[in-house]
């Protein structure tokens, strides 16, 4: 028998990928019983289709949750004007935390929680899933072993849909509202593809610069649209592109220019994977990645957070991660404020 774990579900009725989560926890052998805690109850009847039998307990106070459970990892999924307090009050009991990002309203706020689980010995993990999809494992391997040589730049674009940003009910939602949210489309999407270039590279960003604005005109104070310079602390240069410009589906890029060739993961449309190496005995001209493609998304990445909250695995992203991929995104907002580069950590 696997050991297994009490895993709390924490949210509210501003919870996000609730949908994807509960079955993710449904097929964690590890996460022996699930309990949650949702004051609004509307996250009670999909937390009943999703997890079944392993949903043992709902409440619907957070502090009453974990004082009489004692999760051993608590999945907070909110707003991120309210994350941080639950996320506090999840480390303060002795969780492990998996927050559902951006989980703060300014990297200052998730800086004092990283500081606050490092002292607990705590892993405090953001949902950053596209670290575990097969593709992003094949690549950073590719890498570190050497088959593109030194990593020079690095050209990274999300791009999702302008559609949504009309509905008048999207206008309404948390993540279309700065003071709820702490930013727009980089805050959301943006930040996967950051993250995954220091994931996939093994390094992390020193300096950002750039613009963020609201290019489409609709009725919103975040942005639509960013246009990001990135300096990381092994010397490469980078690029993003994030924002929302088609009219539906997403359109993705990464590409990671090395000393002795280049990768390229194409998440939508083509090939996932594809690269050439011109290292003396590598096989010539542009290689395929034949690799499946499942399992993928959230349901491997919080199986990995469950695991580590067990004590059998590391971390699928650690605190430090977090912050700095948060410290990332709003250095970003802060630059186009000043006008100046930020330096980050």
């Amino acid at each position: 028998m696997p050991k297994t774990i009490t895993a709390a579900v924490l949210t509210n009725d501003t919870g996000a990928h609730l949908g994807a989560y509960f079955p993710a926890l449904a097929a964690s052998p590890e996460a022996g019983r699930v309990v949650l805690g949702d004051p609004s109850g509307k996250a009670v009847a999909g937390a009943r289709r999703g997890l079944g039998k392993k949903l043992v307990k709902v409440y619907k106070d957070h502090g009453e949750l974990l004082a009489a459970e004692k999760p051993e990892m608590a999945l907070v999924s909110m707003e991120s004007r309210a994350a941080p307090r639950v996320i506090r009050q999840a480390l303060e009991a002795g969780c492990h935390v998996f927050a559902e990002k951006p989980a703060c309203l300014n990297a200052g706020e998730f800086a004092k929680l990283v500081k606050l689980a490092d002292t607990k010995h705590l892993h405090l993990m953001l949902a950053l899933a596209n670290r575990t999809n097969p593709e992003t494992q094949a690549a950073r391997k590719l890498i570190s072993g050497g088959k593109i040589g030194k990593v020079y730049g690095i050209e990274l674009h999300i791009i999702a849909d302008q559609t949504r940003l009309t509905n008048p009910a999207y206008h309404k939602r948390w993540y279309a509202q700065k003071a709820r949210s702490g930013g727009g489309h980089l805050a959301w999407l943006g930040i996967h593809w950051l993250d995954l270039a220091t994931y996939l590279t093994d390094t992390h960003v020193t300096h950002v610069t750039g613009f963020a604005e609201n290019v489409g005109g609709q009725p919103l104070d975040v942005e639509d649209s960013a246009a990001v310079a990135l300096r990381y602390a092994n010397g490469t240069l980078g690029t993003l592109t994030s924002g929302y410009y088609l009219n539906r589906g997403y359109h993705t890029h990464i590409k990671i220019w090395g000393s002795k060739g280049w990768l390229h993961l194409n998440r939508y449309g083509g090939k996932p994977l594809t690269w050439e190496s011109w290292k003396a005995g590598a096989p010539k001209g542009v290689q395929v990645w034949d690799g499946n493609t499942e399992p993928r998304g959230y349901t491997p990445f919080v199986q990995a957070a469950v695991r580590a909250a067990a004590g059998l695995a590391e971390p699928p992203v650690s605190s430090q991660e977090s912050l700095r991929v948060l410290q990332t995104v709003y250095g970003l907002y802060r630059a186009q404020e000043t006008g100046r580069t930020q330096s980050i950590g």
